[in-house]
């Protein structure tokens, strides 16, 4: 399944940067000055919201995907004061979404420790996991069930919590929403 290019605004945004005048004629202090008005862009269209510009740029790029889509739920921005959750679906599931230009995710918090024998409490439906290229173009949105993400979870015992970490058998399980061609 793959995006009209028209229907979804960060993407018309980042295909827009493509057609930029040649950045390498930029002296440096103009190019910094570039990134900042592109971010102050970003925050004014509500394309990022914090500080963490590629988590940002995933939770947009997977809502508006998802919303543009009418295979799938759509989604809205989760309050900036829900624990656990980006989004929430318009059938009142409850998503996470991380983005990644790796193959690990960020850590999630709220789950037992990895030696305790509790039984986690559900924290959200489903996980998207947004890979990014080296450019900060999406490649791929994987969809996890919450207990797919049980599974998969992996202990990353420097935070003190759990991450996914994005391999082949996670790939193959996983639900493939979105998938660049290019």
């Amino acid at each position: 399944m793959l995006i009209k290019r028209g229907k979804c605004p960060l993407i018309k945004l980042l295909c827009g940067l493509k057609h930029m005048s040649n950045l390498t004629g930029l002296n440096d202090s103009k190019l910094i000055s570039l990134y900042g008005e592109l971010i102050t862009e970003l925050k004014n269209r509500n394309i990022i919201r914090t500080k963490n510009v590629v988590g940002d740029l995933g939770e947009r790029f997977a809502i508006d995907y998802y919303s543009s889509s009418e295979q799938l739920e759509s989604l809205s921005d989760a309050p900036t004061s829900a624990k656990s959750i980006d989004a929430v679906g318009e059938k009142g599931n409850r998503y996470a979404i991380k983005s990644i230009t790796g193959n690990l995710t960020g850590v999630f918090y709220g789950l037992p420790h990895r030696d305790s024998d509790e039984v986690p409490e559900k924290l959200f439906d489903y996980l998207l996991i947004v890979v990014f290229s080296d450019n900060y173009m999406a490649q791929v949105i994987y969809e996890l069930t919450w207990q797919q993400f049980l599974v998969h979870k992996k202990w990353h015992s420097r935070m003190d919590a759990w991450n996914v970490s994005v391999n082949k058998k996670v790939k193959e399980q996983a639900n493939t929403v979105y998938e660049t061609t290019t």
